[in-house]
Protein backbone atom coordinates (compact mmCIF):
# COMPACT_ATOMS: atom_id res chain seq x y z
CA UNK A 1 0.00 0.00 0.00
CA UNK A 2 1.44 3.39 -0.91
CA UNK A 3 -0.26 6.66 -0.83
CA UNK A 4 1.02 10.58 -1.23
CA UNK A 5 1.60 12.50 1.80
CA UNK A 6 0.64 15.91 1.53
CA UNK A 7 0.85 19.41 3.40
CA UNK A 8 -2.21 20.46 4.25
CA UNK A 9 -0.47 24.03 6.53
CA UNK A 10 2.63 24.97 7.86
CA UNK A 11 2.91 27.25 10.63
CA UNK A 12 5.34 28.57 13.57
CA UNK A 13 5.55 31.08 15.98
CA UNK A 14 7.25 34.01 15.71
CA UNK A 15 11.20 33.74 16.73
CA UNK A 16 12.00 35.16 20.40
CA UNK A 17 15.44 36.25 21.51
CA UNK A 18 16.89 32.63 23.74
CA UNK A 19 17.67 35.29 26.36
CA UNK A 20 16.10 36.32 29.86
CA UNK A 21 14.16 38.93 28.72
CA UNK A 22 13.52 38.08 25.22
CA UNK A 23 10.13 37.99 23.88
CA UNK A 24 9.11 34.83 24.72
CA UNK A 25 11.08 34.09 27.88
CA UNK A 26 7.96 34.73 29.78
CA UNK A 27 6.63 31.89 27.92
CA UNK A 28 6.66 27.97 28.52
CA UNK A 29 7.45 25.65 25.77
CA UNK A 30 4.03 23.84 26.34
CA UNK A 31 2.16 27.32 25.33
CA UNK A 32 4.45 27.84 22.48
CA UNK A 33 2.97 24.11 20.86
CA UNK A 34 -0.31 25.01 22.49
CA UNK A 35 -0.87 27.81 20.45
CA UNK A 36 0.37 26.57 17.72
CA UNK A 37 -2.18 23.41 17.89
CA UNK A 38 -5.29 25.45 18.19
CA UNK A 39 -4.48 27.40 15.53
CA UNK A 40 -4.19 24.62 13.11
CA UNK A 41 -7.62 23.21 14.26
CA UNK A 42 -8.91 27.27 14.29
CA UNK A 43 -7.93 28.08 10.97
CA UNK A 44 -9.04 24.78 9.03
CA UNK A 45 -12.34 24.36 11.22
CA UNK A 46 -10.25 20.68 12.25
CA UNK A 47 -11.73 17.93 13.32
CA UNK A 48 -8.98 16.86 15.49
CA UNK A 49 -10.01 12.73 16.11
CA UNK A 50 -9.16 12.55 12.24
CA UNK A 51 -5.45 13.47 13.15
CA UNK A 52 -3.87 10.14 14.25
CA UNK A 53 -0.79 11.22 15.87
CA UNK A 54 1.63 14.24 16.21
CA UNK A 55 5.49 13.98 16.53
CA UNK A 56 7.22 17.02 17.82
CA UNK A 57 11.10 17.29 18.17
CA UNK A 58 13.16 19.56 20.90
CA UNK A 59 17.01 19.45 21.57
CA UNK A 60 17.09 19.49 25.10
CA UNK A 61 13.95 17.06 26.16
CA UNK A 62 14.17 17.51 29.76
CA UNK A 63 12.32 19.80 32.51
CA UNK A 64 9.62 21.45 30.86
CA UNK A 65 10.40 20.10 27.44
CA UNK A 66 10.84 16.63 28.46
CA UNK A 67 8.37 13.64 29.00
CA UNK A 68 7.06 14.03 25.67
CA UNK A 69 5.87 17.59 25.62
CA UNK A 70 3.88 16.78 22.24
CA UNK A 71 1.77 14.54 23.70
CA UNK A 72 0.94 16.52 26.76
CA UNK A 73 0.73 19.45 24.99
CA UNK A 74 -2.12 17.60 23.01
CA UNK A 75 -4.05 17.10 26.72
CA UNK A 76 -3.25 20.14 27.66
CA UNK A 77 -4.94 21.76 24.47
CA UNK A 78 -8.63 21.21 23.16
CA UNK A 79 -7.71 18.57 20.79
CA UNK A 80 -9.25 15.14 21.18
CA UNK A 81 -7.96 12.64 23.34
CA UNK A 82 -7.65 10.20 20.43
CA UNK A 83 -4.75 11.73 18.62
CA UNK A 84 -1.44 10.36 20.47
CA UNK A 85 1.88 12.57 20.84
CA UNK A 86 6.29 11.26 20.52
CA UNK A 87 8.55 13.04 21.09
CA UNK A 88 11.35 13.41 19.05
CA UNK A 89 15.09 14.23 19.08
CA UNK A 90 17.66 14.15 16.40
CA UNK A 91 19.69 17.12 17.62
CA UNK A 92 19.18 20.21 15.05
CA UNK A 93 17.59 17.79 12.53
CA UNK A 94 14.89 16.56 14.47
CA UNK A 95 12.10 19.36 13.44
CA UNK A 96 12.34 18.08 9.61
CA UNK A 97 12.44 14.75 10.81
CA UNK A 98 9.52 14.62 12.59
CA UNK A 99 7.65 15.83 9.25
CA UNK A 100 9.40 13.10 7.75
CA UNK A 101 7.75 9.93 10.34
CA UNK A 102 4.49 11.55 9.32
CA UNK A 103 4.62 11.68 6.04
CA UNK A 104 6.34 7.97 5.34
CA UNK A 105 3.49 6.65 8.18
CA UNK A 106 1.24 8.20 5.49
CA UNK A 107 2.87 7.02 2.37
CA UNK A 108 3.05 3.48 3.95
CA UNK A 109 -0.65 3.55 4.60
CA UNK A 110 -0.19 3.27 8.59
CA UNK A 111 -1.99 6.38 8.89
CA UNK A 112 -3.64 9.21 7.16
CA UNK A 113 -3.40 12.14 8.91
CA UNK A 114 -0.76 13.89 11.42
CA UNK A 115 1.05 16.72 12.60
CA UNK A 116 4.67 17.67 13.21
CA UNK A 117 7.22 20.04 14.01
CA UNK A 118 9.20 20.88 16.96
CA UNK A 119 9.95 23.43 20.09
CA UNK A 120 12.40 24.91 21.81
CA UNK A 121 12.72 27.35 24.49
CA UNK A 122 16.24 28.42 24.34
CA UNK A 123 15.74 30.53 26.90
CA UNK A 124 14.44 29.18 29.98
CA UNK A 125 16.67 25.89 29.10
CA UNK A 126 20.14 26.76 27.08
CA UNK A 127 22.18 24.51 25.21
CA UNK A 128 23.16 21.31 27.13
CA UNK A 129 20.37 21.13 29.62
CA UNK A 130 19.89 17.70 29.18
CA UNK A 131 23.86 16.57 29.01
CA UNK A 132 25.24 15.13 26.31
CA UNK A 133 26.81 11.30 26.33
CA UNK A 134 29.28 13.12 23.67
CA UNK A 135 30.46 14.83 26.10
CA UNK A 136 32.10 12.25 28.28
CA UNK A 137 36.10 12.51 27.78
CA UNK A 138 37.03 9.02 26.18
CA UNK A 139 33.91 9.25 24.05
CA UNK A 140 35.44 12.47 22.78
CA UNK A 141 38.64 11.17 22.88
CA UNK A 142 37.62 7.82 20.62
CA UNK A 143 35.71 9.87 18.40
CA UNK A 144 37.49 12.95 17.58
CA UNK A 145 35.12 14.99 18.95
CA UNK A 146 35.52 18.78 18.94
CA UNK A 147 33.16 22.06 19.37
CA UNK A 148 30.62 22.94 17.02
CA UNK A 149 31.26 26.14 16.13
CA UNK A 150 34.88 25.29 16.29
CA UNK A 151 33.96 22.26 13.36
CA UNK A 152 32.75 25.10 11.45
CA UNK A 153 35.66 27.20 11.34
CA UNK A 154 37.55 23.64 10.88
CA UNK A 155 35.40 23.30 7.73
CA UNK A 156 36.35 26.58 6.60
CA UNK A 157 40.08 26.36 7.06
CA UNK A 158 39.55 23.04 4.89
CA UNK A 159 37.45 24.67 2.16
CA UNK A 160 39.53 28.00 2.20
CA UNK A 161 36.78 29.92 2.89
CA UNK A 162 38.22 34.04 4.85
CA UNK A 163 36.72 36.23 7.16
CA UNK A 164 35.69 37.97 4.88
CA UNK A 165 33.47 35.47 2.33
CA UNK A 166 31.98 34.39 5.55
CA UNK A 167 30.92 37.80 6.90
CA UNK A 168 29.61 38.77 3.62
CA UNK A 169 27.39 35.79 3.50
CA UNK A 170 25.90 36.69 6.56
CA UNK A 171 25.68 40.26 5.81
CA UNK A 172 23.17 39.33 2.81
CA UNK A 173 21.44 36.51 4.96
CA UNK A 174 20.20 40.11 7.51
CA UNK A 175 19.32 42.03 4.07
CA UNK A 176 17.22 39.32 2.86
CA UNK A 177 15.22 38.59 6.16
CA UNK A 178 14.62 42.29 6.79
CA UNK A 179 13.03 42.47 2.71
CA UNK A 180 11.17 39.70 3.51
CA UNK A 181 9.70 40.33 6.75
CA UNK A 182 9.20 44.29 5.92
CA UNK A 183 7.18 42.89 2.68
CA UNK A 184 5.36 40.39 4.57
CA UNK A 185 6.39 36.92 3.39
CA UNK A 186 6.28 35.54 7.17
CA UNK A 187 3.16 36.78 7.60
CA UNK A 188 1.18 33.89 6.27
CA UNK A 189 2.75 31.13 8.35
CA UNK A 190 3.38 33.40 11.63
CA UNK A 191 1.11 32.76 14.30
CA UNK A 192 1.53 35.53 17.03
CA UNK A 193 2.23 34.16 20.44
CA UNK A 194 -0.67 35.47 23.16
CA UNK A 195 -0.87 34.91 26.75
CA UNK A 196 -3.74 33.24 29.29
CA UNK A 197 -5.56 36.69 28.89
CA UNK A 198 -5.37 36.96 24.76
CA UNK A 199 -2.72 39.75 25.15
CA UNK A 200 0.09 39.26 22.07
CA UNK A 201 3.30 38.39 23.75
CA UNK A 202 5.27 38.95 20.37
CA UNK A 203 3.95 38.59 16.81
CA UNK A 204 7.56 39.02 14.90
CA UNK A 205 10.55 37.78 14.96
CA UNK A 206 13.02 39.65 17.11
CA UNK A 207 16.35 38.92 15.59
CA UNK A 208 16.91 40.37 12.53
CA UNK A 209 18.52 43.72 12.76
CA UNK A 210 20.33 46.21 10.70
CA UNK A 211 24.31 44.42 9.44
CA UNK A 212 26.86 45.92 7.88
CA UNK A 213 30.41 44.69 6.82
CA UNK A 214 31.95 46.75 8.59
CA UNK A 215 30.05 46.46 11.85
CA UNK A 216 30.71 42.72 11.46
CA UNK A 217 34.04 42.98 11.15
CA UNK A 218 34.23 44.50 14.67
CA UNK A 219 33.22 41.00 16.51
CA UNK A 220 35.06 39.07 17.88
CA UNK A 221 35.89 34.83 16.83
CA UNK A 222 33.90 32.87 19.26
CA UNK A 223 35.16 29.61 19.61
CA UNK A 224 38.79 30.67 19.80
CA UNK A 225 38.61 29.45 23.31
CA UNK A 226 38.33 25.91 22.36
CA UNK A 227 41.00 26.14 19.90
CA UNK A 228 43.63 27.17 22.18
CA UNK A 229 42.32 25.08 25.23
CA UNK A 230 42.87 21.60 23.47
CA UNK A 231 40.66 20.83 20.86
CA UNK A 232 42.69 22.93 17.83
CA UNK A 233 45.29 20.45 18.97
CA UNK A 234 43.38 16.98 19.36
CA UNK A 235 41.78 17.46 15.86
CA UNK A 236 45.65 17.39 14.55
CA UNK A 237 45.58 13.78 15.01
CA UNK A 238 42.46 13.50 12.28
CA UNK A 239 43.53 16.47 9.78
CA UNK A 240 47.50 16.74 10.08
CA UNK A 241 47.16 18.67 6.79
CA UNK A 242 45.67 21.60 9.40
CA UNK A 243 48.36 23.63 11.06
CA UNK A 244 46.29 25.81 12.38
CA UNK A 245 42.36 26.17 12.37
CA UNK A 246 41.93 29.60 11.99
CA UNK A 247 38.75 30.86 13.79
CA UNK A 248 36.49 33.10 11.83
CA UNK A 249 32.73 32.56 12.82
CA UNK A 250 31.03 34.87 15.66
CA UNK A 251 27.95 35.56 16.89
CA UNK A 252 27.69 37.84 13.67
CA UNK A 253 27.68 35.16 11.07
CA UNK A 254 26.83 31.88 13.35
CA UNK A 255 22.73 31.05 13.68
CA UNK A 256 21.18 32.72 16.45
CA UNK A 257 19.81 31.67 19.89
CA UNK A 258 16.20 31.95 20.00
CA UNK A 259 13.01 30.29 21.11
CA UNK A 260 10.06 29.22 19.17
CA UNK A 261 8.10 26.39 17.79
CA UNK A 262 6.40 24.65 14.58
CA UNK A 263 3.58 22.66 13.10
CA UNK A 264 2.75 21.01 9.77
CA UNK A 265 -0.44 19.26 9.06
CA UNK A 266 -0.10 16.66 6.44
CA UNK A 267 -2.07 13.65 5.12
CA UNK A 268 -3.08 11.39 2.48
CA UNK A 269 -5.55 13.25 -0.14
CA UNK A 270 -8.60 10.96 1.29
CA UNK A 271 -7.73 12.54 4.74
CA UNK A 272 -7.88 15.93 3.43
CA UNK A 273 -10.53 15.72 1.23
CA UNK A 274 -13.19 14.54 4.13
CA UNK A 275 -11.81 17.53 6.42
CA UNK A 276 -12.40 19.97 3.32
CA UNK A 277 -8.89 20.74 3.21
CA UNK A 278 -6.61 21.85 -0.51
CA UNK A 279 -3.32 20.26 -0.04
CA UNK A 280 -0.37 23.20 -0.91
CA UNK A 281 2.50 20.21 -1.65
CA UNK A 282 3.04 16.82 -1.66
CA UNK A 283 6.72 15.19 0.03
CA UNK A 284 8.31 13.75 -3.28
CA UNK A 285 11.21 12.28 -0.95
CA UNK A 286 13.68 12.50 2.35
CA UNK A 287 16.65 10.86 3.39
CA UNK A 288 19.37 11.02 6.46
CA UNK A 289 22.77 10.23 6.63
CA UNK A 290 25.38 10.17 8.38
CA UNK A 291 28.81 12.31 8.01
CA UNK A 292 32.23 13.00 9.14
CA UNK A 293 31.76 13.62 13.24
CA UNK A 294 34.61 15.58 13.81
CA UNK A 295 33.20 18.83 11.26
CA UNK A 296 29.99 16.89 12.04
CA UNK A 297 27.85 19.81 9.72
CA UNK A 298 28.70 18.36 6.41
CA UNK A 299 26.01 16.51 5.85
CA UNK A 300 23.18 18.31 3.63
CA UNK A 301 25.13 17.75 0.47
CA UNK A 302 25.08 13.65 0.99
CA UNK A 303 21.84 13.77 2.68
CA UNK A 304 20.39 16.16 -0.93
CA UNK A 305 22.35 13.88 -2.98
CA UNK A 306 20.26 10.94 -1.36
CA UNK A 307 16.89 12.53 -1.46
CA UNK A 308 17.41 13.72 -4.92
CA UNK A 309 18.53 9.92 -6.01
CA UNK A 310 15.09 8.63 -4.46
CA UNK A 311 13.40 11.39 -6.48
CA UNK A 312 15.28 10.62 -9.97
CA UNK A 313 16.19 14.55 -9.84
CA UNK A 314 19.15 16.53 -10.00
CA UNK A 315 19.67 19.59 -8.55
CA UNK A 316 18.56 21.42 -12.34
CA UNK A 317 14.85 20.00 -11.07
CA UNK A 318 14.86 22.50 -8.24
CA UNK A 319 13.46 26.03 -7.89
CA UNK A 320 14.56 26.96 -4.14
CA UNK A 321 17.13 25.22 -1.53
CA UNK A 322 16.37 25.81 2.24
CA UNK A 323 19.58 25.23 4.06
CA UNK A 324 19.61 25.97 7.73
CA UNK A 325 22.24 28.94 8.67
CA UNK A 326 24.00 27.33 11.16
CA UNK A 327 27.19 28.59 10.55
CA UNK A 328 28.12 30.53 7.10
CA UNK A 329 30.82 28.24 6.01
CA UNK A 330 28.19 25.04 5.87
CA UNK A 331 25.70 27.26 2.91
CA UNK A 332 28.96 28.04 1.30
CA UNK A 333 30.08 24.74 1.10
CA UNK A 334 26.95 23.70 -0.03
CA UNK A 335 26.62 25.47 -2.44
CA UNK A 336 30.32 24.99 -3.68
CA UNK A 337 30.04 20.86 -3.83
CA UNK A 338 26.20 21.03 -5.27
CA UNK A 339 27.25 24.18 -7.71
CA UNK A 340 24.09 25.85 -6.57
CA UNK A 341 23.93 29.39 -7.50
CA UNK A 342 23.01 32.14 -4.58
CA UNK A 343 19.78 33.75 -5.56
CA UNK A 344 18.15 30.03 -5.47
CA UNK A 345 19.23 29.62 -1.87
CA UNK A 346 17.86 30.74 1.34
CA UNK A 347 16.26 33.50 -0.62
CA UNK A 348 14.57 34.97 2.30
CA UNK A 349 17.86 35.22 4.64
CA UNK A 350 17.81 32.35 7.23
CA UNK A 351 18.96 31.17 10.79
CA UNK A 352 21.58 33.67 10.83
CA UNK A 353 19.03 36.68 10.45
CA UNK A 354 16.46 34.94 12.22
CA UNK A 355 17.74 31.89 14.73
CA UNK A 356 17.72 28.70 15.20
CA UNK A 357 15.27 26.93 17.65
CA UNK A 358 16.85 24.17 17.46
CA UNK A 359 14.03 21.43 17.56
CA UNK A 360 11.71 23.90 15.56
CA UNK A 361 13.68 25.08 12.98
CA UNK A 362 13.24 21.81 9.94
CA UNK A 363 9.66 22.51 10.05
CA UNK A 364 9.70 26.21 10.32
CA UNK A 365 12.03 26.68 7.06
CA UNK A 366 9.88 23.85 5.68
CA UNK A 367 6.83 26.27 5.62
CA UNK A 368 8.83 28.95 5.00
CA UNK A 369 10.08 27.66 1.54
CA UNK A 370 6.55 26.44 0.48
CA UNK A 371 5.37 30.34 1.05
CA UNK A 372 8.36 31.18 -1.55
CA UNK A 373 7.00 28.66 -3.80
CA UNK A 374 3.66 30.08 -4.16
CA UNK A 375 4.10 33.65 -3.81
CA UNK A 376 6.90 33.09 -6.97
CA UNK A 377 4.69 30.67 -8.70
CA UNK A 378 7.53 27.93 -8.39
CA UNK A 379 7.19 24.26 -8.02
CA UNK A 380 9.90 22.43 -6.60
CA UNK A 381 12.11 23.22 -3.22
CA UNK A 382 14.87 20.67 -1.25
CA UNK A 383 14.84 21.51 2.45
CA UNK A 384 18.18 19.86 4.32
CA UNK A 385 19.75 20.45 7.88
CA UNK A 386 23.09 19.80 9.40
CA UNK A 387 22.87 18.29 12.81
CA UNK A 388 25.55 17.72 15.74
CA UNK A 389 27.56 13.99 15.50
CA UNK A 390 27.71 14.33 11.77
CA UNK A 391 24.31 13.98 10.72
CA UNK A 392 22.72 15.51 7.54
CA UNK A 393 18.76 15.31 6.58
CA UNK A 394 16.94 16.35 3.17
CA UNK A 395 13.19 16.50 2.30
CA UNK A 396 12.01 17.50 -1.42
CA UNK A 397 8.69 18.81 -2.03
CA UNK A 398 6.76 19.72 -4.68
CA UNK A 399 3.35 21.99 -5.09
CA UNK A 400 0.37 20.42 -5.87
Amino acid sequence: MSNDAFIYDAIRTPRGKGKPGGGLYEVKPIDLVTNLLEEMKSRHDLDTTQVEDVVLATGEPVNEQGQNIAKTALVYSSWDDVTVGAQLHRYCAGGLDAVNTIAMKIMSGMESMGAAGGVESMSRLGIGASGAAAGDAWVAMKSYGISQGLGADLMASLDGFSREDVDRYACESQRRAAHARNKGYFDKSIVPVKDLNGVTVLDHDELIRPTDMEGLAKLKPSFTMFNDYGHGDFLKFKYPQVERVECIHTPGNSSGVVDGASLVLLGNRQAGADQGLKPRARIVSCAVTGSEPTIMLAGPAPASQKALDLARMTTADVDLFELNEAFAAVVLRYQQLLDIPGDKINVNGGAIAMGHPIGATGAMILGAVLDELERRDLNTALVTLCAGGGIGIATIIERV
